[in-house]
C-alpha cells in the first residue's frame, strides 16, 4: 500500500529480525513521494521471519575531493570513502545523506552501504593536477572511515598511503578501533606533522553506548584508543559529540577527564543534531529505550534550539543557544582549562607537499 510521506515513522516490520542495529524502522526518505507499509494480511507465515544483514555495493567515483563550504567548519575539502554507516548511531546527521540515493535513513543508512575501492587511485589524480593547491583534507565528517567493514575494502589505508606520498596533510574523525591498524602510516605522517585524530567518546557508559550506537567500539576501547594513538606521537583530540541533554549531558567532566588520563591533548565537543529524517527516528529511539527521560530530553534539546528540534542555522547548529547552552559551553571552558588541555592541537604542515618521488629521480640534497 502507498502513502505520502510523513515525518511520522512506519511500525517496525514484524518479520524483520534486528540484531545490534541503531534504527528500528526504515521510512522513505524526504525525497519520495510516497511511502510503502507492510501490512499483516493473515498470510504471512513463520518462517519469513528473516535477519537483516548488511549489503555493500560498490561506486568508481570520478572525483574524491569534496568542497566544504560551511563557515563553522574548520576544513575547506573532505573524502568520503563510505556512504552509509554500519556503526548504527541512532542520532547521526549523516543518516539523511541516504536519501540522496533513493534509500532510507533508517536501517537502510546501516544495513545498505556503499564503499568506494577506487578512491586512492582518484586521489592520487586529483593530488597531480597543476591547479590544486593543499589544504588538510578531513576524513570522517559524513560516515566513520574505520566503519567495521573498511577491515575488507581497506580503502582508508589506500588514501592515508596516497596522502603520506604526497605529503599532505589529513585529518581524521572516527569512532572506529581499526584506525590502530595504520599505526604504521599514521606515526610516519605524524613525524612529519601531516595528520590529527579526533576519537568521539559520546558516553561512558557501556550500556547506553551499546543501544545508542551499537556497532561502534565500546567506551573503555575507544580510550584505549586515544591512548595507543598518543603513546604513539599521534596528536589527538577528543570530541564529545553528540552531547545529548539530560542522556549524556551529565558526563561531560567526566569524559574529559578519563580523555585526558588516556592522553587526548584537545577536546571539543557538538550539541546533538536532529535534522530531518533523524529528528523522528531520534524520538522513536526514546520511546523503546528511554521513555521515561524521552519528554525531558526532548523539551531539553528544544529549549536550547529555539523550540524545534533542530535548527540549522549556521553558528547555532553546533552549541544551540540559551541559558542551557551557555551553561554547558562554561562548563566545558572551566573543565578544559582545570585539564590542562591544549586550545587546539598543532598546525599541520603544508609546505612538504609535492609529488612522491619516482624511479630515477635525482634525490634532493636536502
Amino acid at each position: 500500500m502507498f502513502y505520502p510521506v510523513a515525518m511520522s515513522l512506519p511500525p517496525p516490520d514484524p518479520f524483520l529480525r534486528l540484531k545490534a542495529r541503531g534504527a528500528a524502522t526504515n521510512g522513505e526518505g524526504r525525497f519520495e513521494p510516497y511511502q510503502r507499509v507492510r501490512d499483516n494480511d493473515g498470510w504471512d507465515m513463520p518462517e519469513d521471519d528473516r535477519l537483516l544483514r548488511t549489503e555493500v555495493t560498490e561506486e568508481r567515483p570520478r572525483s574524491i575531493i569534496n568542497p566544504v563550504t560551511s563557515p563553522d567548519l574548520g576544513f575547506d575539502r573532505s573524502i568520503n570513502p563510505y556512504r552509509g554507516c554500519e556503526h548504527g548511531c541512532v542520532y547521526c546527521y549523516a543518516r539523511p545523506s541516504h536519501g540522496y540515493l533513493g534509500l532510507s535513513a533508517g536501517l537502510d543508512f546501516e544495513t545498505r552501504l556503499v564503499a568506494r575501492p577506487t578512491a586512492p587511485d582518484v586521489l592520487a589524480r586529483e593530488l597531480a593536477r597543476k591547479a590544486y593547491r593543499p589544504a588538510p583534507i578531513a576524513l570522517g565528517t559524513n560516515t566513520d572511515p574505520y566503519q567495521p567493514v573498511e577491515a575488507r575494502y581497506r580503502i582508508m589505508r589506500g588514501l592515508l598511503q596516497v596522502l603520506s606520498d604526497w605529503n599532505h596533510p589529513v585529518s581524521i574523525t572516527t569512532k572506529g578501533a581499526l584506525i590502530t591498524r595504520d599505526l604504521d602510516l599514521l606515526v610516519d605522517m605524524a613525524a612529519r606533522r601531516l595528520v590529527q585524530v579526533g576519537i568521539s567518546v559520546t558516553t561512558l557508559d557501556p550500556d547506553l553506548s551499546r543501544r545508542l550506537e551499537p556497532r561502534a567500539p565500546a567506551p573503555d576501547r575507544r580510550l584505549t584508543i586515544i591512548r595507543s594513538l598518543a603513546a604513539a606521537g599521534i596528536p589527538v583530540r577528543v570530541m564529545v559529540a553528540p552531547l545529548i541533554p539530560v542522556l549524556t549531558e551529565p558526563e561531560l567532566e567526566a569524559i574529559l577527564a578519563a580523555a585526558r588520563d588516556a592522553g587526548a591533548g584537545a577536546a571539543s565537543w557538538i550539541l546533538l543534531r536532529l535534522p530531518h529524517e533523524v529528528a523522528p527516528l531520534f524520538r522513536d529511539w526514546l520511546a523503546r529505550h528511554e521513555p521515561g527521560r524521552a519528554g525531558h530530553v526532548m523539551n531539553r534539546l528544544r529549549e536550547m534550539r529555539g523550540g524545534k528540534d533542530y535548527d540549522a542555522d549556521w553558528g547555532r547548529r553546533m552549541r544551540g543557544n540559551g541559558v542551557h547552552a551557555d551553561l554547558i559551553a562554561q562548563r566545558f571552558a572551566v573543565a578544559t582549562r582545570r585539564l590542562g588541555y591544549a586550545k587546539d592541537l598543532p598546525a599541520p604542515d603544508v609546505s612538504r607537499f609535492g609529488p612522491p618521488a619516482r624511479k630515477g629521480d635525482q634525490l634532493s640534497l636536502f
